[in-house]
């Protein structure tokens, strides 16, 4: 896993829409990451949630990330579509907190986090270990792991051969 004290918190201070028919819609933005001259950032990006305001955990030029295929890349100045960009939006994969549908999507964090300081080391709003309930009559909680389509396939599998099953039994009846 990347190291994450590498990344900053950054508010969007500008997200202009770029790009033309037949390409992936792009956002250049203009990101305060807390920079000690100051000046904001420009950060290209795809990320549909991205606005100007939002408050986002982003990878600057020189942190390192880990790519869906495991390998590490070092953020470096680069051109997205035509457009200059100094950092990088992170997901919740990359921050390490987990992977489910949120790939592509830029991590938000509160309010709390002020520029430049470094993102929450778990999912904000996430239960801890310390404070998850450990009954198992209460309702299943939001940041519970999601079943796979395999185990949701397996699961539709086993309730078609019990309704089968069921079914048979009446008849016999």
């Amino acid at each position: 896993m990347a190291d994450i004290s590498q990344y900053k918190v950054g508010i969007v201070l500008s997200a202009e829409n770029k790009g033309s028919s037949g390409q992936k819609p792009l956002k250049v933005c203009s990101v305060d990451v807390g920079a000690d001259d100051g000046e904001p950032i420009a950060v290209v990006t795809s990320a549909v949630n991205v606005r100007e305001g939002s408050r986002i955990v982003v990878a600057p030029v020189g942190s390192t990330i880990i790519d869906d295929g495991g390998e590490e890349i070092t953020i470096r100045r680069t051109t997205v579509g035509g457009y200059p960009s100094e950092g990088m939006f992170c997901d919740a994969r990359m921050l390490g907190w987990g992977a489910g549908s949120s790939s592509g999507i830029a991590v938000q964090v509160p309010e709390s986090y002020a520029p430049g300081t470094s993102p929450p080391t778990t999912r904000p709003g996430a239960p801890d270990s310390s404070s998850v309930a450990t009954s198992s009559a209460e309702a299943p909680g939001l940041f519970e792991k999601k079943l796979t389509k395999e185990e949701k396939k397996r699961l539709a599998e086993e309730k078609r051969k019990a309704r089968k099953a069921a079914k048979e039994g009446k008849e016999k009846e």
